[in-house]
């Protein structure tokens, strides 16, 4: 069976892929980016700020991530992300199909479906990364608590 650690890392390592690819492609091509975020209905308002801070945010995920001590809060802030992203896409595709998708990489060739498909992977990835974190968290205190009742003397 699989470490939960190795699980946990695996997840993690793909976040940063998706989270550093997608920040690099939207700063690479950001006069792409700040025009479809200005033809979308939703976002045309705060097209500027958007253009500026998502990439910041991104690259905010990454460093989270890589550095341990971060990691958890890293996923729960990828989580919620990734679930406003998810809704913007349901909020968007209720309104039409044929939105400009300012994503980034290749990932913006995706249709809405594929990018909905794409964002629920992660989004369960995600969860399931938390739930072992939390899992492995609480065995090791558990484990530390022991440790420490058996190791101490009373005397």
């Amino acid at each position: 069976m699989v470490k939960r650690t190795t699980i946990i890392e695996i997840i993690t390592v793909l976040n940063i892929i998706l989270f550093l690819y997608t920040g690099i492609a939207k700063i690479q091509d950001y006069e792409v980016f700040i025009e479809q975020l200005g033809e979308n209905p939703i976002l045309a308002p705060f097209a500027t700020a958007i253009a500026i801070l998502l990439p910041i945010v991104e690259f905010v995920i990454v460093l989270m991530l890589v550095v341990p001590r971060w990691r958890y809060k890293g996923l729960l802030v990828t989580l919620t992300l990734m679930i406003l992203f998810t809704g913007y896409i349901i909020a968007l595709f209720s309104i039409s199909t044929e939105m400009p998708c300012s994503c980034g990489g290749i990932i913006e060739f995706l249709s809405w479906k594929g990018h909905l498909a794409f964002n629920g992977t992660f989004i369960l990835l995600d969860l399931w990364a938390i739930i072992l974190y939390k899992r492995q968290k609480k065995e090791n205190l558990q484990t530390w608590n022991a440790a420490n009742e058996y190791g101490v003397s009373h005397g």
